[in-house]
């Protein structure tokens, strides 16, 4: 048997399931994004209850509006017919004729306004059971993507540890080549080996040591504006490794 028969329809027994086509959040959730056939047809069938549900409600108010008119009207045409009046006296009749039709139409509107909840309820149930199989499936879907992409995001990470680890050798391995010609070299050192940046602008410092151009030390509030990619990258790197 189908997880429907199994697990939805039991799970639904002795629950008052709200009218769904008048959920705005049932919209939101199942109606905005491509809705299969199916649920269409479910949704315009419930819409097409109500919508004669209301149509018989205000019909049925305003046929007994009119009935008490006439009712009220043949109490003046009965004192008029007494006095021989025979217009007054065809009018009574008219009035007498379309109160009896009143009353009929009001009987099989209200019969069939007493069997209406019946139908909306049968088939916004059909809707309900539809709409658990289609959540079902969407949080099924949901739950594979979540797990393919938090995979996708573990191996990235490692990726990006591996990768700044790299990076800050390749930096380390610049530093030191740097610092050896500039003792040869001096200054010209950047150009003659056509160097993109000074690795002694970039060279990691234990933090408090910092110091400005002059030698002296920088409060850490300074320094730490001043932190180089290369110290954020060593703690995206840290913290990166402490959640593995």
């Amino acid at each position: 048997m189908s997880r429907t028969e199994n697990i939805f329809k039991p799970a639904l027994e002795g629950k008052k399931i709200p009218i769904l086509t008048l959920d705005n959040k049932w919209h939101r959730l199942f109606t905005q994004y491509n809705p299969s056939p199916q649920m269409k047809k479910w949704e315009a069938e419930v819409n097409d209850l109500l919508k004669r549900q209301g149509k018989l409600t205000t019909e049925v108010k305003e046929i007994r509006i009119l009935k008490k008119k006439m009712m009220d009207e043949i109490v003046g045409l009965a004192d008029e017919v007494e006095q021989g009046n025979k217009k007054s006296e065809k009018k009574l009749e008219e009035n007498k004729r379309l109160i009896n039709e009143c009353n009929e139409k009001i009987d099989a509107y209200q019969d069939e306004l007493l069997d209406l909840p019946k139908q909306i309820d049968a088939v916004n149930y059909n809707l309900m059971l539809f709409t658990m199989e289609i959540c079902y499936e969407q949080i099924q879907n949901n739950t594979n993507d979540i797990k393919e992409i938090a995979e996708w995001i573990t191996q990235i990470r490692k990726e990006l540890k591996k990768k700044l680890i790299r990076k800050q050798e390749k930096e380390v391995a610049n530093g030191n080549l740097y610092q050896y010609m500039h003792q040869v070299f001096g200054a010209e050192v950047i150009e003659i080996f056509d160097m993109q940046y000074n690795p002694e602008v970039k060279k990691i410092v234990p933090p408090g040591k910092e110091k400005d151009s002059d030698g002296e030390a920088r409060p850490d509030k300074e320094v730490a504006a001043d932190k180089g990619e290369d110290e954020l990258n060593a703690e995206l790197a840290r913290k990166l490794a402490a959640r593995e």
